[in-house]
């Protein structure tokens, strides 16, 4: 009889774990065909998620003590609620772990803190083609049909950075 499958842990990052969370950044990054899209390094992650200003938080998932997926998360907050809630930037599971309750762990781990700190929700994108979501709508999670994310980087970032204050005409 086969051996039953260890079950996942998870758990802080720490500062200890930013080589892996690089490199488990570049592995989503390039499943989601954007590989040269990462430009942080191991440095940049120890100094923005675990200096003296934290700018994210990152959970570690393991199963038998070795690492298979990570979620790493802002904060968010909503004038609407009047309360903080979690902003998940990635989530990657390894390949071979997919369907073995990992994200799953990572996503009640997420819920609890929430719940432990009074956040009123988590927020995530995902892209279309992604079949991941069917995972998070089974979850609980809702398409929010009506709202379309923008963003604004690069060039058009330092354009409008070095704009004028002034009203446009083209402006609504």
């Amino acid at each position: 009889m086969p051996a039953k499958p260890a079950s996942v842990v998870v758990r802080p990052a720490t500062v200890d774990d930013v080589d892996l969370l690089h490199r488990f950044s570049i592995d989503l990054a390039t499943y989601e065909d954007e590989p040269d899209a990462v430009t942080s390094t191991p440095q940049t992650l120890a100094r923005d998620g675990f200096g003296v200003d934290p700018k994210f938080a990152a959970l570690i998932a393991e199963r038998g003590g070795t690492p298979v997926g990570f979620a790493l998360y802002t904060f968010n907050y909503s004038v609407w609620t009047a309360a903080r809630g979690i902003f998940i930037e990635d989530i990657w599971v390894v390949p071979e772990e997919r369907r073995g309750g990992v994200a799953r762990a990572l996503m009640v781990a997420l819920a609890r803190e929430c719940a432990a700190n009074g956040f009123k929700r988590i927020d995530l994108n995902v892209l279309d083609w992604n079949p991941a979501r069917g995972f998070y709508e089974r979850m609980g999670f809702r398409w929010i049909r009506n709202w379309l994310p923008y963003r604004l980087s690069g060039e058009a970032l330092a354009k409008l950075a070095t704009s004028s204050p002034s009203i446009s005409s083209k402006d609504p």
